[in-house]
Parts: structure tokens; C-alpha cells; sequence
């Protein structure tokens, strides 16, 4: 070979070294970058249940990109799903807690299309997928997902993984309308939970969801008394999710004994924290609450609004109601009453306005409150109605606030 022939080929080495270099280099700031943002992420999950859930929310918002790449980076590297599978696991937080449903169904969907031993990333990304779905509305996905979680957590010995799994199957019975089951279940996860030592902001969700199944049944001062205890808990840790779910329950059970003030206080605030951290399925079942107690308190107009800007919250989450008699006893009742008040064609408009209404609307007309109690304005079908400061006292609501729904 001659030298000049030498020359170019020693430069296309070289070039190719760098080229080489460089990729790894890239290989390795991407890992790095991977770990610092899956670390980033168990420390979220640590100080969720704590006073920062606010600071946690807005960082996982912020961070988003960066624990897209990270995931992306797990999930299309040989060898790593069981990393991508805990991130994604990780972050049920967010998915659910958030607003992020959907988001959350894709990455723990595909960490969990790759074939893997059971470990606990792979455990615990199956009933994180449950509690996804079973809030979606797929119960197919959900059962399939929390049965693996269940027989495989029994099978490897697992005692935790086996009671979110079996938390999550008491969700989906109560979101399926069997009660009985719900509250077995629930149970037995709180039982477990307790054998463990486990607390944090998913057993507070399981009371306020064995809560729930109470107040479904009637028993509503089981049910208080458990919404006492979780309140207590999360105002001594500073937690406020799972605390709004519990005064949900709460709201429901002053409404169901007519106390109408109380109800109205407590949604009202539920609202509030669910609208803060954007969690659609707790502000959507609030704003559905605050329908009812509004149609109750005598304002069946702007009870229909309300109906209608819940009405489009569900677009974006699953099944209206998820399908339930029990959850859906407030719109059900609710549109019964104003439809009496209003007549149908005039319910129709308010609840058309309310449709139309941008979520940030929605929530400030649900704060908004109301100054006293009010009549049904006169006007013809479908028209807005004049502010509420030019609106005439008005008698007594019709019926009793202490109907119960369902």
C-alpha cells in the first residue's frame, strides 16, 4: 500500500473511532440520564404520601419528557424491560393521581408485552395496569391483568403485591356495582395491609373505597366513622388525595341525611384538591356530587349546568359514571329533580350550556358557590340565564334532600 493510499485510510479510521466515541458517549448520557430520572421518580413516590403531593404533581408534569425518553429508552434496549417495567409502576401516581390515564395504559402496557420472569417490577407494573384500567371503564383488561398479579403473587410468596391486587379487584366491584364482593375484598386488602405494616396514599384509598361500599349499602355511619379515620391520618402526613375522595364519601352521606350546607362544604373542597392535581375521574364524580346537592338546595338550573360540564369531563376518562347504578344515583336523581322544576326543554339548555363550558370554566363555576337560595329563572328554552345577583329568593326545595340515590 502507499503512503498516499495510507493517508485516507487512517483518516476513515479515525473517523470512524470518533463516530464510535461519540455513540458511546450518547449510549451513556442516555443511561445516565435514565437513572437519574428513575430516581427522580421513587423519590416522587416516596413523598406522595406526605405535605409535597402538590410539588410532586407539578414536577412529574414538568418532568414528563424526560421520563418519556427514559421509558423509551428501557423498553427498546435488550435486556431492560424489568427497569422500564418498574418505572412505569412507579409512576401509578401519576396515572392515576394525575390525570394521566391514558398515558400510563401505554408504557405499562408495553413494559408488560415483554416476555419476562415474574419478578416484583412485573408484579407491581400488572396491578398498577388494573387500577388503570378498571378507572378506564375495560374491565377485560383489568381482571386479566389483577388475576396474573394475584396467582403469581401467591405463587412467588409476595404477600404485597397480592394485597393490591386484591384492593384493585375490590375497586372494580364497586365501580361494578357488587357491593357485597366490594366490601369483601376491600377487607381482606386492609387486613393484609395492616399484617404488613403498609400505609400510604393507596390503603387511605382502600377505606374511603370500603367507605364507599358502605354508604352504597346505607350503613352510613360505618362509613363516617372510616372517613374520620382517614382524614385524620392524611391531615397528621399532610396527604391530600386520597383525603378528597374521603370527603366525597363524607358529602354524600351529609346529602343522603339532608344536610345540605355540610355536603356542599365538603364536595366543594373535594373539588378544589381534585382540580389541583388535575385528577379527572375524583373532580368529575365531585362536580356530579355538587349537581345533585345544588338541585336539592332549590338552583335546579344551575344544577343542569353542572350536569353538562360533567358530562364532557367523561369524554376524556371512560364510561359516564363508569357504567354504575350506584355512581350514577346522583345525575340520575339530580336530572329527575330539575327536569320537574324546569321541564325538559329548558333542562336541556342549561345543560347544553354546561357542555360547552372549558374545563377551567367548569371548575370556576362549580367554586363558585351560591350566595342563596334561588328560584328557577323565567325565559324561554335554551337561553342564558341572567347572573345569579339579580335572581329572587326562593321557598322551600321540592322534595327531600335525603332521597336515596341508587
Amino acid at each position: 500500500m502507499s503512503h498516499a493510499t495510507a493517508l485516507p485510510l487512517r483518516s476513515c479510521h479515525r473517523r470512524a473511532a470518533e463516530w464510535l466515541a461519540a455513540l458511546e458517549d450518547t449510549v451513556r448520557m442516555r443511561r445516565r440520564h435514565r437513572d437519574w430520572y428513575m430516581g427522580l421518580a421513587t423519590w416522587y413516590e416516596l413523598d406522595w404520601f406526605g405535605p409535597r403531593q402538590a410539588e410532586v404533581a407539578a414536577g412529574a408534569e414538568s418532568a414528563l419528557p424526560n421520563l418519556r425518553a427514559a421509558l423509551e429508552l428501557c423498553l427498546e434496549t435488550p435486556g431492560e424491560a424489568r427497569l422500564g417495567r418498574h418505572l412505569a409502576g412507579t409512576l401509578w401516581f401519576y396515572w392515576v393521581g394525575c390525570g394521566r390515564l391514558s398515558e400510563g395504559r401505554h408504557w405499562l402496557g408495553r413494559a408488560l408485552a415483554v416476555d419476562s420472569p415474574y419478578d416484583e417490577s412485573r408484579l407491581k407494573a400488572l396491578w398498577v395496569l388494573g387500577y388503570v384500567a378498571v378507572l378506564q371503564g375495560d374491565s377485560t383488561a383489568a381482571t386479566g391483568a389483577l388475576h396474573e398479579c394475584r396467582e403469581e403473587a401467591d405463587r412467588t410468596g409476595n404477600a404485597l403485591a397480592g394485597a393490591y391486587a386484591v384492593h384493585r379487584l375490590g375497586c372494580q366491584a364497586l365501580l361494578s356495582d357488587d357491593m357485597p364482593r366490594a366490601e369483601r375484598l376491600l377487607r381482606s386488602a386492609l387486613a393484609a395491609y395492616r399484617e404488613l405494616g403498609e400505609l400510604n396514599s393507596n390503603v387511605l384509598m382502600c377505606r374511603t373505597e370500603l367507605a364507599m361500599s358502605l354508604v352504597f349499602q346505607g350503613d352510613l355511619d360505618a362509613a363516617v366513622a372510616l372517613c374520620a379515620e382517614v382524614r385524620e391520618i392524611c391531615e397528621d402526613s399532610g396527604e391530600r388525595w386520597s383525603r378528597a375522595y374521603a370527603l366525597y364519601v363524607l358529602a354524600y352521606a351529609h346529602w343522603t341525611r339532608g344536610e345540605h350546607t355540610e355536603a356542599r362544604a365538603l364536595v366543594t373542597e373535594s373539588v378544589t384538591v381534585h382540580h389541583l392535581f388535575h385528577d379527572l375521574v375524583g373532580l368529575v364524580l365531585s362536580v356530579e356530587l355538587l349537581a345533585l346537592v345544588t338541585a336539592s338546595e332549590g338552583d335546579p338550573a344551575e344544577a343542569a349546568v353542572l350536569q353538562g360540564a360533567a358530562s364532557t369531563l367523561w369524554g376524556s376518562i371512560g364510561p359516564p359514571l363508569f357504567g354504575s347504578r350506584y355512581f350514577g344515583g346522583p345525575r340520575t336523581l339530580c336530572e329527575r329533580r330539575a327536569i320537574e322544576l324546569l321541564g325538559a326543554a329548558r333542562y336541556a339548555g342549561y345543560e347544553s350550556e354546561g357542555r360547552g363550558l372549558p374545563l377551567e370554566a367548569a371548575v370556576r363555576r362549580a367554586l363558585a358557590g351560591r350566595p342563596g337560595r334561588t328560584t328557577v329563572p323565567r325565559q324561554s328554552p335554551g337561553t342564558r340565564r341572567p347572573s345569579r345577583h339579580t335572581r329572587k329568593p326562593a321557598g322551600s326545595p321540592t322534595g327531600k334532600g335525603g332521597e336515596a340515590a341508587g
